[in-house]
């Protein structure tokens, strides 16, 4: 039954003439604009207390925006006012709010379980649980060497051939993971369509040893094809055609494709049409990562995906992380004009977060054109751009202490390295205070007033991580409910794969 999200009608000035955005745009320039972040602590001793809150495993301290207690009022106010509660709920629900491809949009279930009563109903939901297995018998056949190359020598390499999500996703996570890699396995992966990523790889595989995931829902994506037929070509080069079936396995539902590949029935993952590339990692994408570390450290980020689902889909407006951290963005963009963030990681490991996020948020955000096919009434998604901490400090922070530009800050802070610790609240107090001394000649001035949040967590977890993954999830989501876009779609990809097909 339609909902009252997936039946709204979006009116003419949408979302500008809503009461709070007009609150808002009032507020901005009568009480936020001129406001020094350094003179709102000084008026407020419990202001990092009172700006800071918890949810799962993650610590939020918002305080160091140009926010106070009005605004956020407005911000959760504007939330409402735009149906974010009701498009939460129709998401759950499994209804199409895919509006423009006309799909669900059901990552949420590959995290679920039966009893959180995640959209049952949607064809291929009740399947999740069993590919899962499936993945289960397939990765522990490869630990313990049932499975095997045609050989029948051990696999030990892990190649995933994709691009977009079927790569940016794996690709972060298993470096994330690290530590939680099987020993003797190693995690390498092919995207681009030049060929030297393969090329350099073949230096180093043993190709008796070497085990190929191919992720493609159709099987068609032209640089994972070319990627992938070079493996096989390879494959066929230093064993036979025979060996393809024994180093091949598939993350796709094209099954006439995989037949003419020849990638055997028992080695093949399927997922639905309800799953977005950028959001695939949870589903059988996520096939590489599970066979590097493990089935066990694989269900555990499932988990803390779920943990966050749970607190996205339960929370009031004022008190939800994803909701908060999209109100923000929107502030930001809408209200003060900026044209960027930046995602500063303080552990190497999270070294492709930023690059995950730029294709989150930028390819569901991107849009010029509300759901209801009108342009859209206010600027839309920023760009995304970031680093490892300490390696960012020494390269563009420049610009962002003293430049002229306005960037918002994300720092993600796990609580294992003191020196990391230090650098991290260094940099956000001096963004945020700069410096008052007068004395300095002007080229040395910090002006400060820069926002920044802070996400803390103790340790980088299988569970911080699907936490994390999630809750940026869930935030882009937010904003494109308010900006009134399809976040989900991503049609501006097509016309350049296309002409580059002639």
């Amino acid at each position: 039954m339609p909902s009252k999200y997936t039946d709204r009608k979006l009116s003419a000035r949408y979302p500008t003439d809503l009461p709070a955005w007009k609150a808002l745009t009032d507020h901005c320039k009568s009480s936020m604009r001129g406001k020094h972040l350094r003179d709102l602590f000084a008026r407020d001793k419990k202001r990092a207390q009172r700006f800071s809150f918890k949810a799962c495993d993650l610590a939020l301290d918002y305080s160091k925006n140009h926010v106070n207690t009005t605004t956020m009022k407005h911000l959760a106010q504007l939330a409402n006012q735009a149906d974010v509660p009701a498009a939460i709920e129709a998401m759950f629900a499994g209804e199409k709010i895919n509006k423009t491809e006309d799909r669900a949009v059901l990552h949420v279930a590959l995290r679920s379980k039966i009893s959180d009563m995640v959209a049952l109903d949607t064809p291929g939901v009740r399947e999740v649980w069993e590919v899962l297995t499936n993945m289960e018998a397939f990765v522990d056949g490869v630990h313990s060497g049932k499975i095997r190359g045609s050989t029948r020598k051990k696999i030990t390499d892990i190649v995933n051939i994709g691009i977009g999500g079927s790569d940016l996703g794996p690709v972060m996570a298993s470096r994330a993971l690290r530590p939680c890699w099987k020993a003797g396995f190693r995690y390498h992966s092919v995207s681009n369509i030049d060929g030297t990523q393969l090329e350099d790889l073949k230096e180093e595989l043993d190709p008796e040893r070497t085990l190929f995931v191919v992720c493609s829902k159709t099987f068609t994506t032209q640089e994972t094809m070319v990627n992938a037929r070079a493996a096989r070509d390879w494959i066929v080069e230093k064993l036979d055609a025979v060996a393809v079936q024994y180093h091949f396995v598939a993350a796709s539902t094209n099954h006439e494709a995989l037949d003419d590949f020849g990638i055997r029935s028992d080695y093949r993952f399927g997922f639905w049409d309800w799953v977005g590339g950028r959001y695939s990692m949870w589903s059988a994408v996520g096939l590489s990562l599970a066979l590097v570390v493990g089935m066990d450290v694989f269900r555990r980020v499932l988990a803390g995906g779920r943990h966050m689902d749970l607190h996205f889909r339960q929370s009031p407006m004022d008190e939800n992380m994803p909701v908060l951290l999209a109100l923000l963005g929107v502030w930001y963009n809408n209200f003060f004009g900026a044209q960027s963030q930046a995602i500063l990681p303080y552990t190497n490991r999270l070294d492709r977060f930023p690059a995950y996020l730029q294709q989150l948020q930028m390819e569901s955000s991107g849009k010029s054109v509300r759901m209801d096919g009108k342009p859209v009434r206010c600027a839309t998604g920023m760009v995304i751009w970031g680093e490892a901490g300490s390696n960012a400090q020494h390269s563009f922070m420049q610009l962002m202490h003293q430049g002229t530009r306005f960037v918002p800050v994300d720092f993600l802070l796990p609580g294992t390295s003191k020196l990391a610790t230090a650098n991290c609240r260094a940099q956000a107090q001096a963004l945020m205070e700069g410096t008052t001394d007068k004395s300095l000649p002007a080229w040395r001035v910090h002006e400060g007033n820069r926002p920044s949040n802070t996400i803390h967590f103790s340790k980088l977890t299988p569970e911080t991580l699907g936490q994390l993954i999630a809750l940026y999830e869930h935030k882009v989501f937010v904003e494109g409910v308010i900006w009134g876009i399809d976040s989900f779609d991503q049609w501006g990809v097509e016309l350049g794969k296309k002409l580059a097909q002639g």
